[in-house]
């Protein structure tokens, strides 16, 4: 009679010894061996008719092997559903000296096998007494103003003045590594960028006034852009954007190209193809639906700040033990291609972060029945395609006459259902637990609101 018996080895972390004696697996052994002589075909015999001698002489030990393997399986999950135990990924068969098959000579077999054990946790005590921030961005009319403008431009017309006369002149130039006078650096840095002249600070845009192809210009970087487009140039040039002494290098900017953008009317012809089917037919109209829009994309923007703080709050501080060496032994050989021991070690401190979100979002949407109806699902669905698609139907709301058959379509692929879903019961499950939260609003300008650190905790676990 086979016996399963369990041990702890470690935090969270069992042996479970599964034995099985012939009683198990010979009667399964001989029903495979009696199979196995009406299926095979081995030459000299009439298929059907190949004794069970001979199967046995010539395949004995692989099917004895495979039906002991069999019988310890069914013991092992047998055992683990009516224990109700929860586990992560799959038992890890541990190394034993007593796996010597012998269908000749029958005998009691152990299989060994490590678990890791899933924990208890309370969330609730932490989300009580969590505080967060939800900021509230105000579109200004500078906003508002520098986004039409933006607009304009990239659906102006080029053409190729004499001289720069205007910020919106469109320079190609290259920066060549000199010092504060001009001459250039041997071996230094040399990159062709293209940029708009109001990407530079005042006092540079003063100098490029009435400059021509082949013309010359020497910059500092710091004193040549503000901070934030700074930042985008080092890069660009290849240097580290958190050194200050990069920062202060010089750079002859040999201007090879001079553009200037014609920027597009502010008439209803515009104001149709930002908008298609609005009915969109003055700037004031114009200037109100795009304020609208604006100030949706920050209210989601501070959403999802709000939400990424929520996350590291509950992942970082929700008191959860894992057994970390199980976990890292499992991730060396749970896969599909096994890992050294040192690439699973360095894999695991994202591993642990996204399980622990995994095992915090399971038990929330499952304590407080979370749920996301195939209805729900479809319309979210459908709503992304008419989006995509610019609001087909316009006015009216009517759908096109293609929409069913594709959502159709859409609905029979498993990966996008399964994607629409989990994006559908994340948001339901952060909308919620922003309810079980301190909640204190703060106003902030656009250019507060991009330089505000995202909430990360380093301690380990």
């Amino acid at each position: 009679m086979a016996t399963v018996t369990r041990e702890n080895i470690g935090l969270l972390n069992d042996k479970i010894t599964v034995k099985v004696s012939q009683e198990d697996y010979l009667p399964n052994f001989d029903k495979a061996v009696k199979h196995f002589t009406k299926t095979a075909n081995i030459p000299g015999f009439r298929k059907g008719m190949v004794p069970a001698g001979m199967v046995k002489k010539m395949h004995g030990q692989a099917i004895f092997a495979d039906e002991v393997i069999k019988t310890v399986e069914k013991e092992l999950t047998g055992y683990l559903q009516t224990e109700k135990l929860e586990i992560f990924g799959q038992p890890l068969p541990l190394e034993t000296n007593s796996l010597n098959f012998d269908h000749n000579a029958p005998a009691e077999y152990n299989f060994d096998f490590e678990v890791g054990l899933k924990p208890s946790f309370e969330v609730d005590p932490l989300l009580a007494k969590t505080s967060l921030t939800k900021y509230n961005v105000t579109v200004t009319d500078t906003m508002l103003d520098e986004e039409i403008d933006r607009m304009r431009l990239k659906g102006g017309e080029m053409s190729e003045p004499e001289s720069i006369t205007s910020e919106d002149n469109v320079i190609t130039v290259t920066f060549d590594e000199s010092d504060s006078k001009g001459t250039l650096t041997e071996g230094g840095i040399k990159k062709e960028n293209t940029l708009l002249v109001k990407n530079f600070t005042a006092a540079i845009q003063e100098k490029l006034q009435g400059k021509k192809a082949n013309d010359t210009i020497t910059i500092q970087l710091s004193k040549a852009f503000d901070n934030e487009r700074l930042e985008w140039i080092l890069k660009d040039l290849g240097l580290d954007a958190a050194d200050k002494d990069a920062a202060k290098k010089y750079f002859t900017l040999a201007i090879t190209k001079v553009g200037l953008i014609t920027k597009k009317e502010l008439n209803e012809a515009f104001f149709n193809e930002v908008y298609p089917g609005q009915n969109i037919t003055t700037e004031e109209a114009f200037r109100a639906k795009l304020k609208e829009e604006m100030a949706k994309y920050w209210a989601q923007e501070a959403k999802n700040h709000m939400h990424n703080d929520l996350f590291e709050t509950l992942v970082h501080e929700t008191p959860i033990e894992l057994p970390k060496a199980f976990l890292v032994r499992w991730l060396q050989t749970g896969g599909e291609k096994p890992k050294t021991a040192e690439e699973a070690a360095a894999e695991y401190p994202n591993f642990d972060h996204q399980l622990r979100w995994t095992l915090i979002s399971d038990k929330l949407i499952r304590d407080n029945k979370l749920e996301v109806s195939f209805d729900e699902l479809k319309d979210n669905m459908k709503a992304k395609i008419m989006g995509y698609f610019g609001q087909v139907g316009g006015a009216t709301g009517e759908a096109p006459e293609w929409l069913d058959s594709y959502m159709e379509r859409l609905l029979q692929d498993e990966k996008q259902v399964d994607q629409t879903y989990r994006e559908m019961i994340t948001t339901k499950l952060f909308d919620w637990a922003e309810t079980k939260v301190k909640v204190k609003n703060e106003d902030i300008t656009a250019e507060e609101f991009v330089k505000l650190p995202h909430k990360h905790h380093h301690h380990e676990h």
